[in-house]
Order: structure tokens, then sequence, then C-alpha cells
């Protein structure tokens, strides 16, 4: 595996660190100790006082900033780390296997994060003449290290939490400066190809859709390039560079996870749910699930049931 680490968090600052404190006491005043439910914004924050195990989740599009502590994320061959002062941007739902690594009662994990709206973007970019329309390889996870100008937006949104009449009003209007500072930012490329509906990733990311929706369903590159309107080998080699992964190894464990979070909901017969996600053997599902997970499914599913702390499939999508 390839570990991708961002720049040292306290880099280039000036009078970020400020910032960050402040971003602390609003997360943890609004977190707590739990996942707070998500605002009509989309912003979640997110506290956590201890390490937590591996935890395998699809994340969907979203920007977050780290206050405090820090976590590892693990995508296909690559791993991210992400602490204070930094900042993430997922740009399509991807599968990714996670966990807080640096958290404590005194110095817990403090995470804000923010839904990624695709329509929000493209009505930003249409209205920006002759933005930069710079030429990169489309890419679905980025680490960077945040400046003030970002994290200044995102304290007031945070500020917005206990003023909800001043949030109707104000909030897309901060959704806004957020995504223009991410537009101009280290990410801003990533960033920009989510609101462009012919980009690469816009493309690569109807296919991801369709793969989500039809799990059970065998995986045809050839229909899968035509579907969105590209060559076979362009999308196979796209398809990766967003992704890190085939679109079958992407399938598998959109499979897996699918069937784990059928188990966990409901009591049903292993083999059932195996064959519901497009499995049609039962040994080589329980043999899949077993390398993925590193138990087999009922197993599995008793421990974590056991342990009486699993989050929500909601909780999980969100959670940076």
């Amino acid at each position: 595996m390839r570990v991708a680490l961002a720049p040292a968090a306290c880099a280039g600052y000036g009078g970020a660190m400020e910032l960050i404190e402040e971003l602390r006491l609003l997360i943890a005043r609004h977190a707590g100790s739990t996942q707070a439910p998500p605002s009509a914004s989309g912003i979640r924050a997110i506290s956590v006082d201890a390490p937590t195990e591996l935890a395998h989740h699809v994340m969907e599009p979203i920007f977050a900033v780290v206050a405090q502590g820090a976590k590892r994320a693990v995508l296909g061959d690559k791993v991210f780390e992400y602490g204070a002062g930094q900042y993430l941007v997922v740009s399509v739902d991807l599968p990714i296997a996670g966990h807080v690594f640096r958290a404590s009662r005194e110095e817990p994990y403090l995470a804000v994060g923010l839904t990624l709206k695709p329509t929000a973007i493209t009505s930003l970019l249409l209205e920006v003449a002759g933005s930069d329309q710079a030429t990169t390889e489309p890419a679905g996870f980025g680490v960077s290290t945040a400046p003030a100008e970002l994290l200044e937006p995102m304290i007031r949104m945070l500020r917005l939490l206990d003023r909800p009449r001043d949030a109707a009003v104000l909030g897309p209007m901060l959704e806004r400066e957020i995504l223009w500072r991410l537009l101009n930012g280290e990410q801003g490329a990533m960033v920009r190809q989510i609101g462009l509906a012919d980009s690469r990733l816009s493309q690569i990311s109807r296919a991801i859709r369709w793969i989500r929706a039809h799990p059970a369903k065998p995986v045809r590159i050839e229909e899968l390039a035509e579907m969105v309107a590209m060559s076979s080998s362009s999308f196979h080699r796209h398809f990766r560079a967003v992704t890190t992964m085939s679109p079958l190894q992407y399938q598998k464990l959109i499979r897996l996870q699918a069937a784990r979070n059928r188990l966990l909901a409901e009591s049903e017969d292993v083999a059932a749910v195996g064959f519901s996600v497009g499995y049609d053997s039962p040994s080589q599902f329980s043999r899949e699930y077993s390398r993925l997970f590193g138990a087999p499914p009922g197993r599995d599913v008793a421990r974590l049931r056991s342990a009486a702390r699993v989050p929500t499939e909601g909780q999980l999508q969100s959670a940076p």
C-alpha cells in the first residue's frame, strides 16, 4: 500500500492556529461525544473520544476539516492520513475503510464536514466567466492543509447552528464562499470536475451510481463505457484514476458492504443475503466476506452486534 500524506498541518498558516482553536470549541459544542445530526445545510460536527476500529463504509462527496486528532482512510492500494489543520475532499461515492487513530477523552478527534452538492458547484462555475479549466486526471480523494481563508467561513457556518433563523438566509451564502475557496485551493481541480456535467469525473460518477444501484448485476466494461460515452480503454483508465481500483474490484466492495449492512439490519439467511447482492456461490461469498472483514458473515455480525456501537449506514456515509 502507498501512504499519501498531506503537508505538515501547521505549515504556512499565519494566524490559522487561532482559527483551529475556535473550530475545536465549536465542534465540541455541537457534536458532544456523539455524531450530531446534519443541519439543513448539510454540515455535520463529529467528536470521537477514543481510537476506533477499522470501519468499512461508502463515503459520499464531502468536504471536511479536522480540528483535532487524526484519522486514516484506506482506498484501494492507497492509505491517506489526515489530522488537525488539514482538510479532505471526496468527489465521488468511494468504498473506504477508515478509523480514528489519534483520539482520547482529553483530546477527542474533532472534525466538521459539509456535503458537496454538484448543483451548487455548477451554479458557482456558471457565474465565473473565464475561470481556469486546467486539464487534470480526475481524482476521488484528496488531502491538503487548510488555509485561513477556508477555515473562516467554516467557523461562521458552525456559529449559525445556534441561530436557525439566520442560517436560512446566511447558510447558502457561506456555502458558496466555502465552495469558492475550495475551487481556488489545492483541491480546486477535483471540486471543479464535480460541477461540470461533461467532466471525466462526472462521467465516472454516473457509472459508479449505476453500480451502487445494481450491485447484483454483472459489470460489463463495454456497457458501462457506452453508458457514459467513453471508450472502454479510456473508461477503465479514468475509473481506476478516480477510485484507485477497477470497476470489478469496486463492485466487489459495494456488494460486500451492502451484504454486511443487510445482515446487521435484518436476521436473514447468510446465503440468501449473498445471493441478493450477486453471489451465486455461498462458499465464495463467505470466503470474500472473510477476506475483507476478517471473519465469516455470521461471526462478524455477531461480534458487531455484541459491541453495541455500530453506526448506521447514514452516519458512516457522512462521517469525515
